[in-house]
């Protein structure tokens, strides 16, 4: 590993620890560019707002929607060349953190209204007999149902994986410590300064998602949206076993038994309440497709949407990603 540099004179204190690289936000897409970056070399330190891992990666469903109908364009070629990575990435965090993190492989369902296709070759049209042997529960009638190969994953598990890789690594991190700037010399990132103290490197990668754009002095086309979702417990494990996605509402199974049934997707800023009628609501589209119940503790979620790169001297940054914010991490 390198040996830190000596902080830059005229800011702070000129004998302060350093670093190659800083990664502002500890969710799964910045400790996967932590955990990157310390393997090829350089010392890295992340510094979190809050507790690592706690925001939207703490809180997303996990799907892996890499068909590139449904994904934007401008991040079409980042989901399918992710989609093809995720197995071996997946595999090398399990690994090293000695955990398991929920990789399931056994594809998804998608039911649209009959006449209102929206998947192309990615995807194959079930008969009504095939997908009665893939998932006899579902109530499929004035849908067409199409199988699409992707995977989903346990974001928590994902996370305390990558987590506990950068530890194992050496990463250092700095975390209740929210990052108020980025300082600037000559035209390149040298240093960000937080709410307890101030950091030195040479490089500065902004993965604060929906937070991102309120780090100056860039500003990151980053907005915040909010997702309500709800779990239920399966009576049996097995009952559903691929993801699946209703225009009103998706479902998706973990192997623990738990069954995630979302989302909204509201323009609400920061606002992080849940709300009890919507839960309900979508508790009972999902049963409307699934005839099964159970208890339904609601939690929510924040995520960005997602933004155009922006890119200064030494300073790269991830503004959110959305629904493909999973991916990221290890492209």
């Amino acid at each position: 590993m390198r040996r830190p540099r000596s902080f830059p004179a005229d800011l702070y204190n000129g004998h302060m620890k350093t670093w190659d690289a800083i990664v502002i936000g500890a969710g799964i897409i910045g400790l996967s560019v932590a955990r990157e970056l310390h393997r090829r070399g350089m010392s890295v330190l992340v510094v979190e707002k809050g507790e690592a891992a706690r925001e939207a990666s703490y809180a997303a469903a996990g799907m892996l929607v890499g068909s590139v109908e449904e994904s934007p364009p401008a991040l079409r070629e980042l989901a399918s060349t992710s989609a093809k990575m995720y197995p071996e990435f997946v595999h090398e965090l399990e690994d090293e953190s000695q955990s398991k993190v929920d990789f399931r492989q056994e594809g998804t369902i998608v039911l649209q209204r009959a006449g209102a296709r929206v998947l192309g070759a990615s995807s194959n049209t079930l008969t009504s007999s095939e997908l009665r042997k893939r998932e006899m529960q579902l109530e499929a009638e004035g849908y067409e149902a199409v199988m699409v190969e992707e995977a989903s994953v346990n974001p928590r598990a994902l996370s305390e994986a990558a987590l506990t890789t950068c530890k194992h690594r050496g990463v250092d991190t700095s975390l209740r410590d929210e990052v108020v700037a980025v300082e600037v010399v000559n035209g390149r990132a040298a240093a960000v300064r937080t709410t307890k103290t101030g950091f030195a490197a040479g490089l500065v990668v902004n993965c604060a998602g929906a937070w991102a754009g309120k780090i100056p002095p860039c500003s990151f086309p980053t907005r915040p949206v909010k997702g309500q979702m709800l779990a239920v417990a399966m009576r049996d494990r097995n009952v559903l076993r691929h993801v699946v996605r209703a225009p009103e509402v998706y479902l998706v199974p973990r192997s623990s038994g738990r069954l995630l049934i979302g989302a909204t997707v509201e323009e609400a800023g920061y606002d992080k309440r849940t709300d009890a009628d919507t839960i309900h609501r979508m508790h009972r589209a999902g049963c409307g497709i699934l005839r099964r119940d159970g208890p339904f503790p609601g939690w929510h979620f924040a995520c960005a949407s997602h933004g155009e790169d922006h890119r200064t001297g030494g300073l790269w940054g991830e503004g959110g990603l959305g629904h493909c914010g999973l991916f990221a991490g290890q492209v």
